[in-house]
């Protein structure tokens, strides 16, 4: 594989950041449209797949506050590479999670990385895969159903 910033890396890249803006909006439906066809779960966990399983599984893991979840996903350090045939990527990027609400002061809540696998076709570049890796978790008590308090 090799990386080249070309249109292609950019719409990868614009495809990781629409994520972290719907999730920040609470929009489920829009978040597991972009994983159509693909496969998303956490590091050796379960893998979830299909637009209706994503939607539902967001949509019973993740708390809202005012329909939102009062956060902002801040992805950063974005490699794409590109396979020699133009027709796969993958991109790995690190993300990390703030929070604050009326009654959570504005903090760091996880943060990160994405593998992220892509193919390409007549119809653009989508996701195939994500695999998360949580490497730094706070207070996720505001954020995810059923986590505590705890830090790592």
């Amino acid at each position: 594989m090799s990386r080249q910033p070309d249109d292609a890396a950019r719409t990868i890249e614009n495809l990781l950041y629409t994520y972290a803006e719907r999730m920040d909006a609470g929009d489920f439906a829009g978040v597991a449209a972009l994983f159509d066809g693909a496969t998303y779960g956490p590091a050796g966990g379960p893998m979830l797949s299909g637009c209706a399983e994503l939607e539902a599984v967001f949509g019973s893991m993740v708390q809202l506050h005012d329909g939102t979840p009062g956060t902002k996903h801040v992805t950063t350090n974005v490699l794409v590479e590109i396979d020699d045939n133009g027709r796969g990527a993958t991109a790995r990027s690190y993300f990390t999670v703030l929070q604050a609400l009326a009654d959570f002061p504005l903090q760091v809540i996880v943060a990160g990385r994405y593998h992220d696998r892509f193919v390409g076709g007549e119809g653009g570049w989508r996701f195939a895969e994500r695999i998360v890796w949580m490497d730094l978790t706070g207070d996720l008590s505001r954020h995810l159903v059923g986590y505590l308090t705890r830090s790592r």
